[in-house]
């Protein structure tokens, strides 16, 4: 990841020392299984538990300069460090993956810790928004076109929920992604046993694989990249949404301005949503992820090494991303400036249209027949359109077939908010709000 985008926490995890230091950790328990059976002497098990340590990245590339192997230049530096004789046992009974897609089992369950974590901090920001504007009218759209009145609260309850969502799916995502093998280099457990393997695993926390090639199977790991792309199009959905409510001709809402922030180097009266613009973007990025990693899915036979290099730069790259996505929309919902007046007035901006459904329910209850009340209210409408009158209410109240049916105040009262607020609070039950 670039280091415009780069997350502290998730480098933490994929830069060479976080997967070196996880490679280490199954050496040593491999060699602690051996040392069960007593097959490596206690004071050498004890040297090795002693002086195993995370080799210097430096030092295993340079090995690999020699060796064009990566995990073989690992296991040389490490037995730099562990000495002899001891480190003759380092590797035993083991394939490159067999350390590979262990300590990436390890990686994965790590990096979906720190997005879980950013993602409840995220809830509790909206879950924090939706309830401050629980009852603040605004216009539903549907088509970018005034649709009902609703409330931000709700819609931001509708972005709460998806959150909760996303944090079982990612939540689920550990238990899909813990398993890792021991198998060795076709998964027939030639140097080895279900047992050894077992012993291994039980130290890493891990499940085993029930049926392995040289590798994990790739599904698992597709599913987890699948969901961060789930969570990114989610927060993208978000974005959107901001992104349109920015627009001068609506702005409704708008992202947080710092003192000192400039949006364009040309128009000094520019405020732009760099933010969700951003995020909107980087969801296109983790789609692209997604799909590299349905395509490594597909290996051939046992294995080939396809996956590798699409691994070494998507993986890292999309648990980035999800990370960076979710603090700063985290940051920008909080910092989030609502505009409770513009909602108003974009409400009020086409004479009540936005409450044609309950004029029609008013007429339907009146008696009239669907078809024809239907036509009536749309003829209202287009009036309304075409600034032929001024409000629905008053194109309805000069059709004499309304006249004839409805008195006035009951007229009055299907333009009223009321029938539009009075679920709000059902609606933040069912969303756990």
């Amino acid at each position: 990841m670039i280091g415009r985008y780069k997350t502290t926490a998730i480098d933490a995890i994929w830069r060479d020392e976080g997967i070196f230091s996880r490679w280490t950790q199954v050496e040593v328990a491999a060699c602690e299984a051996w040392h069960a059976r007593g097959e490596i002497p206690n004071t050498e098990m004890s040297q090795i538990k002693e002086r195993a340590s995370t080799p210097d990245p430096q030092r295993v590339r340079e090995l690999e300069k020699i060796t064009d192997h990566d995990v073989v230049a690992f296991v040389r530096a490490l037995a730099e460090i562990v000495g002899e004789p001891a480190n003759r046992h380092l590797h035993r009974g083991l394939t490159s993956s067999d350390v590979v897609d262990t300590g990436l089992a390890l990686a994965m369950l790590a990096s979906l810790d720190v997005v879980l974590d950013a993602l409840k901090s995220l809830s509790q920001a909206v879950a924090t928004r939706a309830r401050e504007h629980k009852l603040t009218p605004c216009v539903g759209r549907t088509h970018g076109v005034h649709a009902e009145p609703t409330t931000y609260g709700i819609r931001l309850a509708g972005w709460y929920t998806e959150i909760q969502r996303n944090i079982e799916r990612l939540t689920n995502a550990k238990s899909e992604i813990g398993f890792g093998k021991l198998s060795g280099a076709v998964g027939t457990f030639s140097q080895s046993d279900p047992e050894f393997e077992g012993f291994v695993l039980e130290r890493l926390k891990l499940a085993a694989e029930p049926v392995a090639t040289q590798v994990v199977p790739r599904d698992r790991h597709a599913s987890v990249i699948a969901k961060l792309a789930l969570l990114a199009g989610g927060l993208e959905r978000f974005a959107t949404d901001i992104r349109a409510l920015q627009r001068t001709e609506v702005h409704e809402a708008e992202e947080a301005f710092a003192k000192g922030q400039t949006g364009s180097s040309a128009m000094p009266h520019k405020k732009n949503p760099i933010t969700s613009e951003r995020l909107c973007g980087m969801s296109r990025l983790m789609r692209g992820y997604a799909l590299a990693a349905f395509e490594d899915i597909a290996l051939w036979h046992e294995r080939d090494i396809s996956h590798s290099s699409v691994e070494r730069i998507a993986f890292p790259d999309a648990f980035h991303l999800a990370l960076y996505m979710t603090e700063r929309m985290t940051k920008l919902v909080q910092n989030l400036r609502i505009y409770k007046e513009q909602m108003q007035h974009n409400l009020d901006l086409t004479g009540g249209l936005v409450f044609s459904q309950n004029a029609l329910g008013l007429l339907l209850r009146a008696g009239m027949d669907r078809q024809a009340a239907y036509a009536l209210v749309q003829t209202a409408a287009l009036r309304v359109w075409e600034k032929q009158s001024p409000t629905l209410q008053a194109a309805l109240w000069n059709t004499p077939e309304v006249r004839q049916l409805v008195c006035e105040n009951d007229l009055a009262q299907a333009f009223d908010l009321s029938a539009y607020n009075r679920h709000v609070d059902a609606i933040f039950s069912r969303a756990g709000l």
